[in-house]
């Protein structure tokens, strides 16, 4: 018997690996990096060390491909995201993290957030680049931290600065500008959507300027200078 099982084994892996084998290759071309490639072998320290602009610079280095910035904001997002769970559960756990209504409100804050974004992106004509879309995904991250900081350093509200009043008029100024380019068939939805931002949580009127400039960043033509630097 155990002669039999020998060239039975053996014409198992004949008829199998094969199949194996060509079911792995197209897997293969994928190109899909796993999470340490697409950290280029960097910690999330390291790489929350740099602005999010000189990340996707260094990672896009001379071989970009379509779809490189892409995958540079995923995994600067994915380290952003690491952070504000840590911060997160570290508040929770001390006792000083944000009680049930005020959780309430940022979901509401979130929810008005993602129905602007949503509006606006399928009010652009030409439809923006998948880079840019994964530009807003990683800089509405924003937020979410800034909520959680707040409860860190116990500064719930400030004051603006001249300064920051400045800025904010010239967002407001730069966001109509944008605003009015859009068909009008669509521009009263975007409109009415960036309103119920503000209208649906209080939380929006400390990040105010913040927000204009995240609607700036989605509205604004690829081939426009850029009107604020990335938040972080």
């Amino acid at each position: 018997m155990p002669l039999l099982k020998i060239p039975i084994v053996f014409m198992f892996f004949a008829i199998v690996a094969p199949a194996g084998f060509a079911q792995a290759k197209p897997a293969a071309k994928t190109g899909a990096p796993t999470a340490s490639q697409a950290m280029q072998g960097k910690t999330c320290a390291q790489i929350l060390k740099m602005t999010s602009t000189e990340w996707v610079a260094q990672f896009k280095g001379k071989d970009a491909t379509a779809d490189t910035g892409v995958r540079a904001f995923a995994a600067y997002g994915k380290c952003y995201d690491a952070r504000t769970n840590r911060l997160a559960a570290s508040l929770a756990s001390a006792g000083r993290g944000p009680l049930m209504g005020a959780r309430g409100n940022f979901q509401d804050f979130e929810k008005a957030l993602d129905n602007f974004t949503a509006a606006a992106f399928a009010a652009l004509d030409p439809p923006a680049s998948a880079e840019t879309t994964a530009g807003a995904a990683l800089y509405a991250k924003q937020f979410r931290y800034k909520f959680y900081r707040s409860y860190e350093t116990k500064t719930f509200h400030q004051e603006p600065t001249p300064e920051d009043i400045e800025a904010l008029g010239l967002a407001k100024n730069h966001f109509g500008e944008l605003l009015s380019k859009v068909p009008e068939d669509q521009m009263r939805g975007v409109h009415a959507a960036f309103g119920q931002i503000f209208e649906r949580s209080p939380l929006a009127e400390d990040w105010r300027l913040e927000i204009y400039r995240y609607a700036i960043y989605i509205l604004e033509p690829p081939s426009a200078r850029p009107f604020a630097p990335p938040p972080f």
